[in-house]
C-alpha cells in the first residue's frame, strides 16, 4: 500500500480519536509541568552539582585578578600599570 491510500483509509473517528489523546497528553504536561520542572531541574543538578559559596567567591577573585592582569600586560605606561596593581592589591 502507498501513503496515499493509508492516509485516505483514515476516518473521522480515527481523526477525533487522534485529536482527544493529543489534548489530553497536553493536558496532563500543562497540569504536571511544576513537576516535570523540578525533575529537569534535579537531573540537571546530578550531574552538574552548583559551587559552594566559598567556590564561587574564589572563581570570582580568579577571574578579577585575571582581568587586572590582562589590564597592565595591555597598557604599556607605567603609571597606569602602577595603578591597576593597586587596585589588584585592594580586592
Amino acid at each position: 500500500m502507498t501513503a496515499a491510500q493509508n492516509l485516505t483509509q483514515f476516518s473521522l473517528g480515527d481523526a477525533l480519536q487522534f485529536v482527544l489523546v493529543a489534548m489530553l497528553a497536553v493536558g496532563l504536561i500543562v497540569l504536571f509541568k511544576p513537576l516535570l520542572r523540578g525533575l529537569a531541574l534535579a537531573a540537571l543538578l546530578l550531574v552538574k552539582p552548583k559551587l559552594s559559596k566559598e567556590q564561587r567567591l574564589q572563581r570570582r577573585q580568579m577571574r578579577d585578578a585575571a582581568l587586572l592582569n590582562g589590564l597592565i600586560n595591555a597598557d604599556g605606561t607605567p603609571s597606569n600599570a602602577a595603578e591597576l596593581r593597586a587596585l589588584a592589591s585592594r580586592g
